[in-house]
């Protein structure tokens, strides 16, 4: 899946003041990109991430997935779009308190209609490569933060999105969990051409990424690709 921001730019009412989360962004990723997005806290990444996925709207520019431009779409056809084909890792985990680890992984394919028996055999395996068997009936307030953020990767990728949009996806994980989790996205990449960007302060994320774009102040300072990186 493609994605391309034009001129886009995102601002915010504070008071008195107008801050410019995003300043004239123009940024075009491949079909099959694992891409990291850095800079420091307040630089806009976020921002980036929510209107890249739809989930916020430019004040200014426009954003295209697979040449859909999403600035022009209903909610409605939003909502649709982000069910079918984006994958979301969010900061705050974003899990539903009543739901148990397993529910909460399979609440997107629930929501696809994928039957239970498939459903089921999916989020085991995937709960089970993220490092949580055994915990798949806890709920949110049950696990620790790190395990909540694995349980919102495994959400995140269980019915194998085409974009996979990541806030922080390896924030309070231990180096083994981050690692197993970087190798699972890894393989979604690899085998399914899955695009993803990450927003990171990490040096392990970025050490897999195959281009990592800068972000200061809410535009882009620098998009290199990893000399080296090669994808199998």
């Amino acid at each position: 899946m493609t994605l391309r921001l034009e001129a886009v730019s995102r601002l915010y009412q504070q008071g008195d003041q107008m801050i410019r989360a995003l300043d004239d962004v123009n940024l075009e990723l491949g079909e099959g990109e694992f891409v990291a997005l850095a800079g420091p806290s307040g630089s806009g990444k976020t921002t980036l991430l929510n209107i890249a996925g739809g989930l916020d709207r430019p004040t200014q520019g426009m954003v295209w997935v697979d040449n859909q431009e999403l600035t022009r779409m209903s909610r409605s056809r939003l909502a649709q779009l982000r069910l079918e084909e984006i994958g979301f890792v969010f900061q705050g985990h974003n899990l539903v308190p009543v739901l148990t680890a397993e529910e909460n992984t399979e609440f997107i394919l629930l929501l696809r209609g994928v039957p239970p028996g498939e459903r089921r055999a999916n989020v085991r395996a995937i709960l089970k490569e993220v490092g949580l068997e055994g915990m798949e009936n806890r709920k949110p307030a049950e696990l620790s933060g790190g395990q909540q953020q694995r349980v919102a990767v495994a959400r995140a990728i269980a019915a194998e999105p085409h974009l996979v949009l990541a806030d922080e996806p390896t924030a309070n994980l231990d180096s083994e969990t981050a690692f197993a989790l970087l190798d699972l996205m890894e393989k979604l990449n690899r085998e399914h051409r899955t695009t993803f960007l990450f927003s990171t302060h990490d040096p392990r994320v970025m050490k897999r990424a195959r281009r990592i774009i800068q972000l200061v102040d809410g535009r882009i300072e620098k998009d290199s690709p990893v000399v080296g990186a090669v994808l199998e």
